[in-house]
């Protein structure tokens, strides 16, 4: 069985989770009102659009993003259906699929960034001073790793 936590480690814990939970949520409020992007639409273009071509195999665009394969294939659908990607054979071996960064997507994108950065600069960079922000880099690029 695991220890109990101290009352600071409690008070970090859920600290973290409440402000995470409360800042995303208002992230993706925002976005939404804005846009009509969710995050996960967002942070699938962003993705996208940072590769090569603008294209992405389905696993690897799910392993960036930390996605299920059924959890990609939803999202993917569902923007899919939307025009703001494709979906085609992978061109080296015709088994796996890829995701495509549509003209229409990149400029829904386009669109989008300039209001996203003024609610995540308010939202979060504007509020903490740059040690903070080293800071909070370097321990969460040590959580996120296995």
């Amino acid at each position: 069985m695991a220890d109990p936590l101290t009352e600071s480690q409690q008070l970090a814990w859920r600290t973290f989770v409440e402000s995470s939970w409360a800042l995303h949520t208002h992230l993706e409020d925002d976005l939404r009102a804005q846009t009509g992007l969710s995050m996960n639409d967002y942070h699938v273009m962003v993705t996208l659009s940072e590769a090569p071509d603008h294209r992405l195999r389905m696993g690897e665009l799910a392993s960036r993003l930390v996605f299920s394969p059924s959890r990609i294939t939803y999202q993917i659908s569902s923007m899919v259906k939307r025009g703001l990607v494709r979906k085609q054979p992978c061109p080296e071996d015709g088994r796996g699929q890829e995701a495509v960064l549509t003209d229409e997507g990149m400029a829904a994108l386009e669109s989008a960034a300039p209001m996203h950065l003024i609610t995540v600069r308010d939202s979060f960079i504007d509020r903490l001073d740059p040690d903070e922000l080293a800071v909070i880099a370097r321990v969460f690029d040590k959580v996120r790793k296995p």
